[in-house]
């Protein structure tokens, strides 16, 4: 498989402070432990892009990213709810998160790859229409799959979210639209307090929103059933065109956001159920972004193997 992985130190400066779970470490963790494995060098390295604001403005209200834009400017601490912490180069970072994301739908698109990891950062599932919220400033996945609508010419598009916290913001971007299923795995009842399994849509979009709320303590055979009973069913029934992940990563047992009790072998499964199914519906299409996942060590192992996953099938 030729993966295409986005990685860049850039995504460190997006300062939020001490004590903040959202932090660089993340990625550093990450970075570190990705980078040791003997495959790492053969992955296809893409260096961020910042994404244009007419993208934005397929998900956010014109005048959202100019907001954050003079938030981070003039310094302040957070912006819309004090969890969302901004710095200086907060909004660049978010720009370019956001911007990576696309490249990778353009390096799928054009067949010079086979899929793509995002290891970027802040997060973006939580962003709504026009208010920042859960660490996310934009809705990067939700703005990749309007991409690959206008700018590509793409159908229909799946997304899948297994983060720990339910993705409101994607969710309610999609919920009238049946071209864009949006099927979460989540904590429930949790963070932010939206996904119950009576959420499925609305208007013509009703059925195309598929939540799956795991109670505190389930773990991966829970996740085996959601995935063979209601995920994998209702996304062959869709019939993706192009798949986007957005993986977070704090479902695992270790994490302390979360009361989920996947084990790290759960990310391998995971991706690899969403790998066939891509093979199935969308000629292998499918591109990956980093959300949560809060434990540093538990956070590294995970993303190698999803990443593994997805470079060696």
């Amino acid at each position: 498989m030729k993966t295409a992985y986005v990685h860049d130190p850039l995504f460190l400066r997006h300062d939020t402070g001490a004590g903040h779970p959202e932090r660089s470490a993340r990625l550093v963790s990450i970075q570190d432990m990705i980078s040791r494995q003997d495959w790492y060098q053969s992955l296809q390295q893409l260096k961020p892009k910042a994404v244009e604001r007419e993208w934005i403005e397929l998900v956010h209200k014109p005048g959202y990213a100019r907001r954050i834009q003079n938030a981070c400017d003039s310094g302040e601490p957070w912006i819309d709810t004090p969890d969302v912490a901004v710095s200086v180069e907060s909004y660049d970072a978010a720009l370019n998160a956001t911007g990576s994301l696309l490249s990778l739908v353009d390096q799928v698109m054009a067949e010079r790859s086979d899929n793509g990891f995002a290891a970027v950062r802040p997060p973006g599932h939580h962003a709504e229409h026009n208010m920042a919220m859960g660490f996310c400033l934009f809705n990067s996945v939700a703005i990749a799959a309007r991409y690959l609508q206008h700018h590509h010419g793409v159908e229909r598009v799946l997304i899948l979210d297994w983060d720990v916290h339910h993705g409101n913001g994607t969710q309610h971007t999609f919920e009238r639209d049946p071209s864009v299923m949006y099927t979460s795995l989540h904590q429930y009842p949790h963070y932010p307090g939206t996904g119950a399994k009576s959420e499925t849509g609305i208007g013509e979009g009703e059925g195309t929103v598929v939540n799956c709320p795991m109670s505190p303590g389930f773990g991966d055979a829970h996740y085996h059933q959601a995935f063979e009973d209601i995920v994998l069913p209702s996304a062959r029934n869709f019939k993706p065109d192009f798949i986007l992940l957005s993986a977070g990563f704090d479902a695992h047992y270790a994490d302390p956001l979360g009361s989920i009790d996947l084990t790290t072998s759960s990310y391998s499964w995971m991706t690899k159920a969403m790998m066939e199914l891509a093979d199935h519906c969308c000629e292998g299409r499918l591109v990956s972004v980093l959300e949560g996942g809060y434990d540093l060590q538990a956070l590294a192992e995970s993303v190698t193997e999803h990443v593994r996953v997805l470079h060696q099938g």
